[in-house]
């Protein structure tokens, strides 16, 4: 039998160990947890407890008592229960999971989480968006958090990205610039989690830098179909070390397995107004279903000696390597397969940080790494009070801790001894150092012969080329969905000036782009625009050596820049709205719920009303959602079968129509069986029944390709005729 070591030191679990098996963490946060079941209600000095409903009087009508202990615990824990929310990514969903090996890269690092394969790391994953606040609805138009933190054996090892390969910015010293440009304006306070506005554009249009993620976040990876079906990348460019101490140069990189899809913005609108927690709600669902979302890692590693082979600077966080210059390799898979218990004492409490990293894994001199190994830190001591943060359970290690740091805020720990220095005699010398060949961390050595010097290399400058590429790579309803949202953003600006220089700006990443949006505002694009164009410079700075050049074309297109190369043969977790009343077909639903649920679809009967209904064979069946509760964006698909009665209450409400056509609008297959042709006569579909994702009496088969395929994007000309 092959063993694995878990996560913590001298335990041992099988090879068979189920999905659903607790990992070391999951046993560590266990000590940690209260379950109430049969239990009396206590003060937290553990007092019995008899009243909680009335607080102690003077008399039944008289005044409350000073005196009153219990009023006073009660509603001085509840008036500080909340903690400063994070300044960004304050909306997050999260989960448990694991992280398994698939080859040794020992040749690179010496990190056992890269070097065994027999391990299965517990990790804990947060999912966020950036701009709004955590009242703010799940579909807004923005980057994606993706952290991930992993317990090893060695420590833990905090990887913190995005959804997105790059960020807004080069330098940390931008960040709050760049946040305060995004938030909500200053003197009203609006809008909310939304970058369609003055000063975010203000931003953008006079620091250039910002180009390459500001298209990504124009494209429909700013909206996903669900935080599992979008990738994850490290952003920045960090060093793998071996054990000879060596380094390379690595690009972290997550693939779902479910693929990369996503919504329409105007899917996202109006998913915000029917269900604000949309992916949230998907997420925690999934798991709780037992479909355990997945991802790949991969990683781009660049030798040493090829740091200045490129175009572009592997230290500009700007920039990403082309998957076609630098193969991802597929190292290992991440799987989340248990939701948290408490949302505040896991989700919220929380602590991701760059430099929380392992043996094997190191910094480089990326000035946005730089300034984010200070800030995070800085972050938690605001948000959680005290330096003592690593010691809340979902943020302990699973190896133990032995230092001489003492006391502070909210200290759990009772440690030992007499001492608390090093060197010391006292305790023997304890805790000791350890040597490297003990796992004990070690800074590459990189040498380092400068000028301090406030400034930025000439080689961070190339501000057109990568986003260029970005929109070239791009499937053509993709482009068309970038135009939308730059001309949509833009029309939110109140400034023409401000919308002038982005139209100039967008013309140097590609005319034809320029003109449709310029087209969609009404306005013409300036031949030139103020100079510097780069405004984000010092006062003495050389201000040509900051200033963007021409674009350059080091590659025509690379194809894992679009959605359309994708994952396209899975249908697993898509949300199946089956319209249905009393009397429908069980003849025509069966196979199909059969397909449906054994490629792993969730499948939703959708009624004139909520309990249950009955099919044409007199079996009761329980209704999901009403037709007034819900909304045809929220579903992947939709398939009505026949039956006479059925059909005909469903012809005589006006929302199941509305239902079809929106499907139909957003390019979502569709399929119907015998009877149910006569709901799509009612509906803007009758003209397009040849349609290829349109399925009328067709087999099971054929309407699960159509699903697969997330949408008929060829359908799309038709869209915007569609009346909803």
């Amino acid at each position: 039998m092959v063993l694995i070591t878990d996560n913590f030191i001298g335990t041992i679990e099988t090879s068979y160990t189920m999905k659903n098996d607790k990992s070391t963490k999951i046993k560590d946060l266990e000590k940690s947890q209260k379950d109430m079941t049969g239990k009396a209600l206590t003060t937290n000095q553990g007092l019995k407890v008899n009243d909680t409903n009335n607080s102690l009087k003077s008399g039944e009508r008289g005044s409350t008592l000073l005196e009153d202990f219990l009023l006073r615990e009660k509603i001085t824990n509840f008036d500080h229960e909340r903690i400063p929310e994070r300044i960004v990514h304050a909306r997050g969903s999260a989960a448990h999971g694991y992280f398994e090996l698939y080859e040794s890269i020992e040749e690179y690092s010496k990190a056992g989480i890269f070097t065994d394969t027999e391990r299965k790391t517990p990790v804990f994953v947060r999912f966020s968006t950036v701009a709004g606040s955590k009242g703010s609805p799940d579909l807004a138009r923005d980057v994606r958090g993706f952290a991930v933190k992993f317990y090893t054996q060695e420590g833990t090892w905090d990887l913190v990205g995005n959804n997105m390969p790059i960020f807004f910015i080069q330098d940390a010293m931008k960040f709050p610039d760049l946040i305060h440009a995004v938030k909500p304006e200053p003197n009203k306070e609006i809008p909310q989690a939304a970058s369609a506005h003055d000063t975010f554009y203000d931003f953008v249009s006079l620091t250039t830098e910002t180009l390459h993620n500001h298209i990504w976040a124009m494209s429909d990876r700013a909206i996903p179909r669900s935080l599992r079906m979008m990738e994850g990348f490290g952003i920045h460019t960090f060093r793998l070390i071996n054990d000879k101490g060596e380094a390379h140069f690595v690009k972290f990189h997550w693939k779902p397995t479910l693929g990369v899809h996503s919504v329409t913005w105007e899917e996202a609108v109006k998913i915000n107004g029917a269900d604000s927690d949309f992916h949230r709600r998907d997420l925690w669902d999934a798991i709780e279903a037992g479909h355990y979302p997945e991802w790949e890692l991969g990683v781009q590693i660049v030798p040493e000696e090829d740091e200045h082979k490129y175009e572009f600077d592997l230290l500009d966080p700007t920039k990403l390597i082309p998957e076609e210059m630098v193969p991802v390799k597929i190292i290992g898979k991440m799987t989340l397969n248990k939701n948290p218990e408490n949302f505040f004492a896991e989700t919220e409490q929380v602590a991701f940080l760059p430099g929380h990293i392992i043996p094997g894994i190191d910094f480089t001199n990326d000035p946005l790494l730089q300034g984010r190994l200070f800030s995070y830190r800085d972050t938690q001591l605001s948000r959680l009070g005290s330096p003592n943060f690593h010691q809340i359970p979902i943020n302990r290690p699973v190896v133990d801790t032995h230092n001489n740091q003492r006391d502070a805020h909210m200290q759990m720990s009772i440690p030992k001894g007499q001492t608390a220095y090093f060197p010391n005699s006292l305790s023997g010398g304890c805790p000791h150092l350890s040597k490297m060949a003990e796992g004990a961390f070690h800074s590459y050595e990189e040498r380092i012969d400068a000028k301090k010097i406030r400034t930025r290399s000439e080689s961070f400058s190339d501000h057109f080329s990568q986003p260029a590429l970005f929109y070239r790579s791009l499937a053509d309803w993709e482009k068309e969905h970038v135009a939308a949202a730059y001309t949509f953003e833009l029309g939110k600006c109140n400034h023409d000036h401000i919308k002038q220089r982005m139209l100039w700006l967008i013309a140097q990443i590609d005319d034809e782009l320029a003109k449709t949006v310029a087209n969609g505002l009404g306005m013409d694009i300036p031949k030139d625009i103020e100079h510097p164009i780069n405004q984000a410079i010092g006062a003495d700075a050389d201000v040509n050596k900051h200033q963007p050049g021409k674009k350059k074309n080091y590659l025509d297109k690379s194809e894992a820049l679009s959605m359309a190369n994708t994952r396209f043969d899975s249908i697993a977790t898509r949300q199946i709205a089956v319209l249905v009343a009393d009397g429908f077909s069980m003849t025509n639903f069966q196979p199909i719920k059969d397909k449906l649920e054994k490629e792993g679809a969730m499948i939703k009967l959708i009624a004139p009303h909520g309990g249950t209904i009955k099919c044409d064979q007199g079996m009761e069946h329980k209704v999901d959602a009403s037709i007034a509760t819900t909304e045809s964006v929220l579903f992947d698909a939709i398939y009505i079968p026949g039956g006479k009665k059925s059909i005909e209450t469903l012809i005589e409400n006006g929302k199941y129509i509305k239902f079809i056509n929106e499907t139909f609008k957003y390019c979502k297959a569709i399929a119907v069986d015998d009877e149910g042709e006569q709901v799509l006569n009612h509906s803007f579909v009758s003209k397009f029944k040849d349609d290829k994702a349109v399925h009328v009496n067709d087999s099971a088969a054929n309407f699960v390709t159509s699903i697969a395929k997330h949408r008929n994007w060829d359908r799309r000309e038709h869209s915007d005729k569609v009346p909803v």
